[in-house]
């Protein structure tokens, strides 16, 4: 647990391990989320943000049957090899080829 103590402007200083823990940097904005009860905390919002996406991408990716992230990045492989073969396979690209470095 870490203090800080309001000043006379109603700031205070968020603790440098709170700080680091959400990569919270010089400018950035945070948000005030009050829980019932009463219980107030904060929030990196791009940080929230982020984990709900990936969240929800987590969902999307089981009810597509995919199991690990491995098979997510076989297919996404896969799907950027046919993007490129679509886009490039009839163009002045046509003596290149598609080059994963297996990601």
């Amino acid at each position: 647990m870490e203090a800080a103590r309001i000043t006379a402007q109603g700031q205070i200083t968020i603790p440098i391990g709170i700080r680091k823990k959400l990569n919270l940097k010089a400018g950035d904005k945070v948000i005030f989320i009050e829980e019932r009860g009463g219980r107030v905390f904060f929030e990196n919002p791009a940080l929230l943000a982020f984990n709900h996406i990936q969240d929800e991408m987590h969902d999307v990716a089981k009810n597509a049957g995919f199991n690990t992230e491995q098979e997510l990045q076989d297919f996404a492989r896969e799907v950027r090899q046919e993007m490129w073969e679509a886009d490039y396979a009839d163009n002045e690209y046509k003596g290149l080829a598609y080059i994963s470095n297996g990601n």
